[in-house]
């Protein structure tokens, strides 16, 4: 294959990068990026110069690694493998809070085929699952995922698509009668049941003693339904800071 000559970048641009039809980026941590960098002592050709001539990637400059640095652009998956071996370091150390499927799998360091033989499914099934973060497995290939990937609780409940659920259940706990939707939850969350209705019990009661006092503070309805939205909006993280606090 002829390889093609490229015009340099200008000024404060990235250069251009082949074609190619990959997945969004994942998030990119830039200031571990440079970090790590300073820290080996390394000019950003001299980053450059190892992606190109060990990693295969001829279009990296200077200027593009630099650009990756003050979150002009940011590394696909492959670039930022590559450039996590060009800084001795794991790729999970320069990502962002990894949110999707895929983004854990990124932050491991692990190719699509290891997540799938590991949780025993088909490796273009895996990838579908991925780009339509849609996970579809047993019980036991979601454990053999949270295993595989070292996923918190809520970290497995994002991935696996069931947050919106979770979100909903909440809101009804909190708005209701909690004590009916410590099952449902349960079946959701595997926690000890004395956890849960904690964990409800104290919501349902910050909630609604939230919305009383705005009322009794001389707020209008408009104030007391903002006041529940914003309440409401940031339930699923309420949630798990009230199990960690009545954890063991």
């Amino acid at each position: 294959m002829w390889a093609v000559r490229r015009p340099p970048a200008q000024p404060n641009q990235p250069p251009d990068r082949p074609s190619r039809r990959d997945p969004p980026t994942p998030p990119f941590n830039a200031p571990a990026a440079r970090r790590l960098r300073a820290a080996l002592d390394m000019g950003p050709e001299h980053v450059a110069h190892g992606l190109r001539v060990s990693y295969g990637l001829p279009y990296v400059t200077g200027d593009l690694v630099i650009a990756w640095e003050r979150e002009l652009t940011a590394p696909d998956s492959g670039e930022l493998t590559a450039l996590a071996g060009v800084l001795w370091c794991s790729p999970g150390e320069l990502l962002g809070r990894p949110r999707t499927l895929r983004e854990h799998r990124i932050s491991r360091g692990l190719a699509p085929e290891d997540v799938a033989r590991a949780v025993g499914h088909d490796t273009r099934a895996y990838l579908r699952m991925e780009e339509h973060d849609d996970w579809q497995g047993t019980e036991r290939q979601s454990a053999a995922l949270a295993h595989t990937l070292g996923l918190t609780l809520p970290d497995f409940i994002t991935v696996t698509g069931r947050e919106g659920r979770l979100a909903d259940l909440l809101h009804s706990a909190v708005t209701t009668r909690w004590q009916a939707y410590v099952r449902p939850v349960g079946r959701m969350v595997p926690l000890d049941r004395r956890v849960l209705e904690d964990a409800l019990q104290g919501l349902h009661q910050s909630y609604q003693g939230q919305m009383a006092a705005t009322l009794s503070w001389g707020g209008g309805s408009g104030d007391s339904s903002a006041a529940g939205r914003e309440f409401l909006d940031r339930i699923v993280e309420r949630f798990w800071t009230a199990v960690r606090s009545d954890g063991p």
